[in-house]
């Protein structure tokens, strides 16, 4: 028997709920598997979760939006445990819609219901420079600046969609809204308004000047190990769905948030999310140990022929580095700030062998990752006058790792090309994560002597 399509019908009649969906009261920009296990996992727990749709735009393909429209906005989440699977149907996308599609974009962002915009964006997707503020050498981010100017709508990028957003809203007089990316850039509500309301003053001066009154921009730390799988639909199938869009996760998640919600916001605490006044230890430690573990364990595993992150953490050599990184990076974190609890919770997690996180995965956009999980550390360690061994050493094991030639993505692949023909290679090399550490010849020095230890240690391994 070939198992019923996934529909808020279907889901009523055998669950009692009501079909009705819930009004949109969220837009989000990024249709992906870890908004899929994150914020709308969240937003489908929240005790008024009857109040707050949200309506899902993808990328530039519009593939995922059709898939998820023919089943009504609903999908399967599998939590993966170590020993059994957790399965639900997740209801809070009432509306998923092609990036292209700015007429039905600018039309929700417009509604003064909509209260909140959310984003899952990789560090390189929001083409913006080292600086902050956008980049004019991006094609996508020029021909959205002339669309702008000229009056009409931008979709290539993100920056230009929130400068659309920002402009229907006014138009409109919908009142103010709530920014609010989950990514993995430290201080990213900050960060993001700096990039979004340079962009707005380019194209308008005055739109920026309403988006510093009316736009919120709210700072979060995000955490749920969501890997993309091939695993077949047939997952679900003792559930009774046909589900061609199932999210597989781990069954922890954690969301922590700082920043105002002027036009509301879901009770998104009563699902465990937890809101405070300076996220930044929260987000650093986030960054520095579960982020900073998959690049170690991913620049170190993959040259020993390791194919995931729980193979690379139960190599002995693997998880040494990792845990020399991490004593390293906790002394970083400011006084209370709980980690040795977190600590072996991300052992436990890593070594979950059910949830199948392939090193090739995490191994894209390196560059712009190491410069957040690796020379932060040692920028702060050496400010501080501690010892930077074992981020050093961290950045030895990626360069050592660049040199194997991964072929993996990375939208700054020619700055590093360009570092590596150089006359001082590893000096450049840094220099693309941290000016401030290539500035220093000591540190240089180190990197340089380790490198060709952590390469023999990696041939040692998989002789």
């Amino acid at each position: 028997m070939i198992p019923s399509p996934l529909t808020r019908a279907e889901l009523a009649r055998r669950t009692g709920d009501a079909a009705t969906p819930a009004p949109v009261r969220i837009v989000h920009l990024g249709l992906g598997h870890f908004f899929r296990a994150h914020q709308a996992w969240y937003t489908a727990h929240a005790a008024d979760a009857a109040q707050w749709g949200i309506a899902a735009f993808t990328g530039r393909s519009s593939a995922s939006a059709e898939a998820l429209t023919r089943q009504d906005g609903l999908f399967t989440l599998v939590e993966r445990g170590p020993d059994a699977d957790r399965i639900e149907v997740i209801g809070s996308v009432v509306e998923a819609v092609a990036g292209d599609d700015s007429p039905r974009f600018e039309a929700l962002v417009s509604d003064p219901l909509v209260a909140v915009i959310t984003l899952t964006v990789t560090e390189s997707g929001y083409r913006l420079t080292t600086a902050g503020l956008p980049d004019l050498d991006d094609a996508d981010v020029r021909s959205d600046l002339d669309a702008l100017r000229a009056g009409g709508p931008a979709a290539a990028t993100v920056l230009g969609r929130l400068t659309t957003a920002f402009r229907a809203r006014r138009d409109a007089d919908a009142g103010p809204i709530a920014v609010v990316p989950c990514d993995n850039i430290p201080g990213n509500g900050e960060f993001v308004a700096r990039g979004a309301t340079a962009f707005a003053e380019l194209a308008d001066p005055a739109l920026a000047a309403w988006t510093r009154s009316n736009v919120s921009f709210v700072s979060t730390s995000v955490d749920r190990i969501t890997p993309h799988t091939d695993e077949v639909p047939a997952v679900v199938s003792g559930a009774g769905w046909l589900d061609d869009l199932t999210v597989i996760t781990e069954p922890f998640s954690d969301w922590v948030l700082a920043g105002d919600f002027p036009a509301g916001r879901p009770d998104w605490e009563s699902a465990g999310a937890r809101f405070v006044d300076d996220i930044e230890p929260w987000e650093n430690r986030k960054l520095w140990l579960l982020n900073g573990a998959h690049s170690l364990l991913t620049f170190a595993g993959a040259p020993r022929g390791l194919d995931t992150v729980a193979e690379a953490i139960a190599d002995p050599d693997c998880r040494a580095l990792v845990e020399s990184f991490w004593a390293e990076a906790v002394a970083c974190l400011p006084d209370g700030t709980e980690h040795e609890r977190y600590r072996a919770q991300l052992i436990e997690r890593f070594a979950n062998p059910r949830i199948v996180h392939r090193l090739a995965q995490i191994a894209a956009e390196a560059t712009t990752k190491v410069q957040f999980r690796f020379a932060a550390v040692a920028e702060r360690s050496i400010d501080a006058g501690r010892d930077a061994s074992a981020s050093a050493r961290a950045l030895a094991t990626w360069i050592a790792w660049l040199r194997t030639d991964p072929g993996a993505v990375d939208v700054r692949a020619d700055a590093v090309a360009a570092a590596e023909a150089s006359d001082e290679p590893i000096s450049a090399i840094i220099a693309l994560v941290s000016p401030k550490l290539a500035a220093l010849p000591d540190f240089v020095d180190h990197v340089r002597r380790l490198i060709p230890v952590v390469t023999t240690d990696c041939s040692k391994e998989n002789q």
